[in-house]
């Protein structure tokens, strides 16, 4: 079905040519017509070339300013976003959300973990997360490049491709359950408004940001943190008022170093889940934009979101071992309307204006799920020519149906699924940026060891078998290491008592299987293949 829906876009081999889509492997530029340098880029007035299908509807996304690029290599000159700021407002707003809020939450409610206990996971395993996002956001204004584009240097042309699928499914899943979040508060506000409602507005709303592409998205991240912010800043100090805040003691053991071995993974989780699309969000950085400024302020915008409102979420959770828990209007909202109740017990004494600020808080979803949905158009353009033919915009569209498909459907059963899909995602991205970190340190020495002009020619990039096995050898460690209801490894059993699952070190173990393996395996693929 997929090279029938992007033929619909070609009206003759002629235009499939001059189209957007470069072509080194005969060492000339299929858009050399625009573009007389040898570095790949593709200029955005080729986007429009042509009488085929695709040039019609890029020039319709023109007149209304809709990003028209996908993941073709940006040109220098149109590398015009030279403000650190929108770095770091990006992953500012994305991240003070309450889906954040609801990781903190699961401290708890999940890992019956104390105060003390649970805000040092917090802390050390977000410090640990956002470490990846932050980096490979330093690849954007060098390379000009899309994150899974990218990943072509470290997993080669072909390997790339199952990345790409695993980073549609952590897109698309992210959306999903984020949504579910945004329609829980709403449910708070009004229990007249369903599940299924709430998904459909928060879908819908990112739907129009994302659509326009990264000038749009990026000027709604700039401010979209303020009222969000504001509000969680009020949700604090009425429950500091209340004084409902419980110091629930620290506990001890191989139980309690398992809990948090599990609990440090759904942060970790949560944190690194920005590593597969981070350079999305800076490829219109100029290169001469400094790496430790870009870095610096990646890592501002996602620390400081992530520790306020997990920190929140924590103490706020605490307040449900008042009393016996039977009269608790914080266990009674929880076991109502989940993150969105407990949030609702919080601000039940502003009446009116409490329920205003559930509102804002349910719309400030759409500020996370907006690098998901924007990403997973770009990630689907790597799977073939034939999707990179189906312009970015269409993509996001039909990615957000998905989404909708999914999230309706997972309302009722949020919280098993944000403990499993957090884990799952911290399981693949260390392994992911085990054998890219070693890849670009070891062997590639540095940025200087890439030829970013090659990114779109299979002849010059990595053949990815020593990728492909170290991915192998790095889903083993994750099996061997990782506890969850459907599967305890051996070694995870170990990590904390066995009787309630052991602890969680799948994501560790991935990290250092998978980079192992690639540093003993990749010397041998470079002195046989030379690629």
């Amino acid at each position: 079905m997929l090279p029938k829906f992007a033929k619909a876009f070609r009206s003759s081999n002629e235009d499939l040519e001059k189209a957007p889509q470069v072509n080194n492997s005969s060492g000339i530029n299929s858009n050399e017509v625009f573009d007389n340098s040898s570095d790949g880029a593709v200029p955005g007035e080729s986007f429009e070339y042509g009488d085929s299908m695709y040039a019609k509807i890029q020039r319709v996304a023109g007149k209304f300013n809709i990003e028209q690029r996908g993941v073709e290599r940006v040109p220098d000159y149109e590398r015009t976003d030279t403000s650190y700021l929108n770095i770091g407002s990006m992953w500012l707003a994305a991240n003070m959300v309450v889906s954040s809020f609801a990781i903190g939450v699961l401290g708890k409610s999940a890992f019956n973990l104390g105060f003390v206990d649970a805000i040092l996971v917090c802390l050390f395993f977000n410090l640990l997360g956002v470490m990846t996002v932050c980096f490979f956001s330093c690849f954007g204004p060098p390379f000009g490049l899309r994150q899974m584009v990218l990943s072509r240097f470290w997993f080669g042309w072909w390997a790339v491709k199952f990345i790409a699928i695993l980073n549609i499914i952590a897109c698309v899943g992210w959306s999903a359950a984020n949504a579910i979040v945004g329609a829980q508060l709403l449910n708070a506000v009004n229990d007249e408004v369903p599940g299924y409602a709430g998904i459909l507005i928060i879908t819908f709303c990112t739907l129009f940001v994302t659509f326009c592409g990264y000038k749009f998205v990026h000027m709604y991240e700039y401010w979209s943190w303020i009222p969000t912010c504001i509000v969680f800043i009020i949700v604090l100090g009425v429950f500091a008022h209340s004084g409902d805040f419980i110091n629930i003691p620290m506990g001890a053991g191989v139980s309690e170093m398992g809990a948090c071995l599990s609990f440090g993974s759904t942060v970790y989780g949560f944190a690194t889940g920005w590593t597969s699309y981070a350079a999305d969000y800076t490829v219109y950085q100029p290169k001469t934009q400094s790496r430790r400024l870009v870095f610096f302020s990646a890592w501002l915008g996602l620390i400081v979101p992530l520790l306020f409102t997990q920190f929140l979420g924590i103490a706020i959770m605490s307040a449900t071992e008042i009393g016996d828990g039977v009269n608790n209007k914080y266990a009674e909202g929880y076991r109502a309307s989940v993150n969105g109740g407990l949030i609702a017990a919080v601000l039940e004494p502003l009446g009116g204006f409490g329920k205003f600020c559930l509102v804002i808080l349910a719309l400030s979803i759409i500020a996370n799920n907006c690098p998901n949905i924007y990403s997973v158009g770009l990630t689907l353009q790597v799977l073939s020519r034939a999707t990179q033919r189906v312009p970015r915009f269409i993509w996001t569209f039909l990615a957000s149906c998905v989404s909708l498909a999914i999230g309706i459907p997972g309302y009722d059963h949020f919280e098993t699924v944000l403990e499993n899909f957090m884990s799952l995602i911290a399981y693949w991205l260390a392994i992911y940026s085990g054998i890219a970190l070693v890849d670009h340190f070891v062997f590639r020495r540095g940025f200087g060891g890439y030829r970013p002009e090659d990114y779109d020619n299979p002849a010059k990039l990595p053949m990815g078998i020593s990728a492909s096995i170290a991915f192998i050898f790095g889903i083993v460690g994750v099996v061997v290491g990782m506890s969850q209801s459907w599967w305890t490894g051996p070694i995870a059993k170990h990590a904390g008592d066995p009787a309630s699952g052991g602890g969680d070190i799948g994501f560790e173990l991935g990290f250092a299987f998978s980079s192992a393996v690639y540093c003993i395996l990749r010397p041998i693929e470079l002195r046989m293949i030379g690629r």
